[in-house]
């Protein structure tokens, strides 16, 4: 009797390796899909809840807070609604996952995957998420009584997607994030306040160089400083830096009173916009602490809950609502 030849087994022990590889490399593939669409990985760092306390919440990454904080500080420096800056966010949820991608359909870049082939601005511009948000506004305003429509209409009558539909399921993840980085839900934005590794300049003057890309340079200078030679009117907020015995701090006035802007925001819905839009920066700008109105948000603490903290009386609570106090680390 001849002996059983060797071939097959190695045949079959090629066969089940090769089969092993491919199910690797299909598990890679669908790992790579969900962090496309999803905008990220299992670590958030970041959550919005809603105001009404009915449980809804949305967590997203430290690079998407920083992008959406932009398209909201963008949109309200614009006189546009709230409205308006939850269009904008769905439209970056569905189109790159709010990450400033330099990638996409055909010559598609940026947060709102826009052409520079279609007119959209240069290939420089389109990737820097204020320019984007804020040619997105513009293209909006044009948008006959666009409030009134449906999310996903408004959306793709600037966008004009192969998938117009995709827009409606991000309207709750927008709501969240548009009610509370314009502002008008207070303390309902944290983040665990890392430091994400892309950080390229950190300390106080990175933290005003970023309020004054997100928010414009005017509303923003000090009462006398000198842009260009040229002096700048007394303006509001204007940010301030002084040093602190646990680092240095950026404080940003909130000026008290009735006076409401051009979208009907009082001035202390102003002030929450720049705290939350500080807890959403934390990480890349190493901000490890943010006060306001009463209010505390630490990086690390509880997940960066915001805790109510002790003002000594009326009188310094009254005072907790004339500045945001921003705590940048080195």
């Amino acid at each position: 009797m001849s002996e059983p030849s060797p071939t097959r087994p190695k045949r079959r022990g090629r066969l089940f390796r090769f089969a092993a590889a491919l199910l690797v490399l299909c598990g890679v593939a669908a790992y790579l899909v969900v962090q496309y669409v999803t905008g990220g990985g299992g670590a958030r760092g970041c959550k919005v809840v809603s105001s009404d306390g009915d449980g809804t919440s949305f967590e997203f990454t430290p690079e998407q807070a920083v992008n959406a904080a932009t398209i909201a500080a963008v949109g309200t420096g614009r006189a546009m609604p709230e409205r308006a800056v939850t269009i904008a966010l769905a439209t970056a949820l569905q189109e790159s996952g709010l990450r400033n991608i330099g990638h996409g359909d055909r010559d598609s870049l940026g947060l709102f995957q826009q052409r520079p082939s279609q007119g959209w601005g240069t290939e420089q511009q389109i990737m820097d998420p204020a320019y984007a948000a804020g040619i997105f506004y513009a293209h909006l305003a044009k948008v006959p009584h666009y409030t009134d429509l449906p999310l996903t209409e408004a959306a793709q009558e600037v966008q004009r997607s192969g998938y117009p539909e995709a827009y409606a399921k991000h309207e709750r993840d927008a709501t969240l994030l548009a009610e509370a980085l314009t502002g008008r839900a207070a303390a309902t934005l944290t983040c665990d306040g890392h430091p994400d590794g892309t950080a390229t300049a950190t300390g106080p003057d990175a933290v005003r160089t970023a309020l004054v890309r997100d928010f414009g340079r005017d509303a923003l200078q000090e009462t006398g400083a000198e842009v260009g030679g040229t002096p700048v009117p007394s303006p509001s907020p204007s940010p301030s830096v002084t040093a602190t015995a646990q680092g240095r701090t950026v404080t940003v006035p909130v000026p008290q009173g009735a006076k409401v802007d051009a979208i009907g925001r009082g001035e202390r819905q102003r002030g929450w916009q720049v705290a939350q839009w500080a807890v959403a920066n934390s990480s890349t700008l190493h901000i490890q602490r943010v006060s306001y109105a009463g209010r505390e948000w630490t990086a690390g603490s509880g997940g960066g809950e915001w805790r109510t903290t002790a003002e000594g009386g009326t009188a310094g609570a009254a005072a907790s609502l004339e500045v945001v106090r921003i705590v940048a680390g080195q």
